[in-house]
């Protein structure tokens, strides 16, 4: 594995960017809570996302808790003068042109990385939603890595990490798990959140 990739210094830019979030996160009251696996492999889920305020906490809250996560983008975000800023931020380029699909490009990334935490927001809009997609489910599964429910309580202005649950194969025994932990969690917008667990794999 390549334990190179995560040793690239930050730009200044990237720094003070990181800076002015956590001052901003904890000017706002908020506390960073729970840790990752011991190796740092994981996949966080980033739900329920029903703000744009929802990223500038999280980055806030992980930067608290030392954890530097990582999220997905379109490679077109990474090309000049976005590009190092993007990476800074633990942005992974995606090719959506390619003929592999972005399950098996994460799993490729979490075979060549030594530590590699994952964030996705299975809702993958800030509206209403009636489902989740799956994608999430089942890059942890063919990655063997644990999905890491990721939280931000704005009843009680507390997030980070929550409980680790290994994928089964079995998804709705398995989101049932992670919803019981979700229906504590006051989201931003709580009429967008989806309030009970995905029925199946091809939501």
């Amino acid at each position: 594995m390549d334990g190179a990739i995560e040793d690239r210094r930050p730009s200044l830019l990237s720094r003070i960017v990181r800076k002015g979030l956590v001052t901003f996160y904890r000017l706002r009251g908020w506390k960073a809570v729970g840790a990752p696996p011991a190796d740092g492999r994981c996949v966080i889920i980033a739900a329920p996302h029903t703000s744009n305020w929802d990223f500038l906490y999280f980055i806030g809250l992980t930067e608290d808790l030392g954890l530097k996560p990582h999220f997905m983008a379109k490679d077109s975000l990474f090309r000049w003068p976005l590009g190092g800023f993007m990476r800074d931020m633990g942005g992974v380029s995606i090719d959506r042109s390619a003929r592999r699909n972005v399950v098996d490009a994460m799993v490729e990334e979490f075979a060549r990385r030594d530590r590699f935490m994952l964030t996705i927001a299975p809702e993958g809009t800030r509206s209403a939603v009636g489902q989740w997609r799956s994608g999430f489910y089942h890059i942890a599964l063919k990655a063997k890595v644990p999905m890491v429910v990721g939280m931000m309580d704005y009843g009680t202005r507390t997030g980070g990490l929550g409980p680790a649950i290994w994928p089964s194969g079995d998804y709705e025994a398995d989101m049932r798990k992670i919803f019981e932990v979700y229906r504590k969690v006051t989201p931003k917008h709580p009429g967008r959140g989806l309030t009970e667990p995905p029925e199946n794999l091809d939501a």
